[in-house]
């Protein structure tokens, strides 16, 4: 049986902001993963879909530096590039089918969202290259936690289901609390006010899909267009245009269909509706992508429960205790949407994980 003073449950952006200011203060720290990749739903991708440290954003990609200080500060540690937002041109808007999609011209920003060189996982790399290979365990699902003398003894499951079992004094669970509550058993059991707002605290981003149209070069601007647009007939509601820094041409889109009804339709019938509405919006040359990416989160079983397959409501702010009872010294959790600022964005991560690391070395400091 391995142990460790703290265990990380899972190695998105909460989990390695964690453990980098855990290995930064010398505490012994193993991270376990369920997948095979670092990142959670941070997954920038090739044409292919497949990770790659130039690629698409499927998960988040944008933070604004003068609203989100901390995630602007992190990314000045790291020394990560950074660029923004495209947003010259005019936006397209459709109201409705029988009509022609309106231009506009746009009303200047207060906030310019920014995005990385590279895409949201040059983040990730950055992180994980400052942990030792032999403190991150992917492709293990934490499926059972029990206290004990020692503090906290973890289950892991891996993918050829064999099982294992870490001890850690403490534990900071890096995933968004419903997940949590959906995937792992508790000895003894969270009190029920516990379990019950773990449950009722939405998954940001987990009910919904986007969409990518890749392209040879972005047609879209020689039309003194931003790529931008805002649908009402769908099936993308809103549209922006998704080049990279190093000039690979996109534009990407939220769906406005339900996670049910994109499960019957299927993704190729999906794929087309999309390319339909971008020609209609930014003209044929939209008809003919290089390659198209479909993220759907909530058919992904690693981030989104049943209770998630509809709603998209974003979590509420609260800066309370998210554990309580016997666990309370014990289990610290960090995803974003525990954040007392910005939940469910990157910066609620980096702050998620800034609080729950500094309640383990304050209980250190007391013990």
């Amino acid at each position: 049986m391995k142990t460790c003073k703290v265990a990380v449950v899972g190695a998105g952006l909460a989990g390695l902001c964690a453990a980098r200011a855990l290995n930064a203060a010398g505490i012994d720290l193993i991270v376990v993963e369920a997948r095979d990749r670092l990142g959670g739903r941070i997954l920038s991708a090739d044409e292919a879909g497949l990770p790659a440290e130039d690629g698409f954003d499927l998960g988040p990609s944008w933070y604004w530096p003068q609203m989100q200080p901390a995630m602007a500060s992190l990314v000045g540690e790291l020394g990560l590039p950074a660029f923004a937002q495209t947003s010259e041109g005019d936006v397209v808007f459709e109201r409705m089918s029988r009509e022609k999609p309106q231009r506009y011209r746009p009303v200047a920003m207060e906030q310019q969202s920014m995005r990385l060189a590279g895409g949201t996982a040059a983040l990730v790399q950055a992180l994980g290259r400052e942990l030792a290979s032999e403190r991150i365990r992917l492709g293990s699902r934490v499926t059972a936690m029990a206290l004990n003398d020692a503090g906290v003894r973890l289950t892991l499951t891996s993918g050829d289901g064999s099982v294992d079992v870490l001890q850690a004094d403490h534990v900071i669970a890096a995933l968004p609390p419903r997940l949590l509550d959906a995937t792992v058993s508790f000895t003894p059991e969270q009190d029920r006010a516990t379990a019950g707002r773990w449950r009722q605290t939405p998954t940001w981003m987990a009910p919904h899909a986007k969409f990518f149209a890749l392209y040879d070069r972005p047609f879209w601007r020689l039309d003194g267009l931003s790529g931008t647009a805002q649908s009402m007939v769908g099936p993308l509601v809103e549209i922006h245009d998704a080049t990279t820094a190093s000039r690979k041409a996109a534009l990407f889109g939220f769906l406005g269909v339900g996670a049910g009804q994109r499960a019957t339709l299927g993704d190729a019938a999906l794929k087309q509706a999309c390319l339909g509405q971008l020609a209609r919006l930014f003209g044929p040359a939209a008809l003919a992508p290089r390659a198209t990416l479909l993220k759907d989160w909530a058919a992904d079983p690693l981030t989104s429960t049943a209770a998630d397959q509809t709603g998209g409501d974003h979590p509420l702010p609260r800066d309370d205790h998210w554990v309580a009872g016997a666990w309370d010294q014990r289990l610290h959790l960090a995803g974003s949407e525990t954040s007392p600022s910005e939940p469910g964005y990157l910066a609620g991560a980096v702050i998620a994980a800034g609080r729950a690391v500094a309640d383990i070395l304050s209980s250190m400091d007391r013990t």
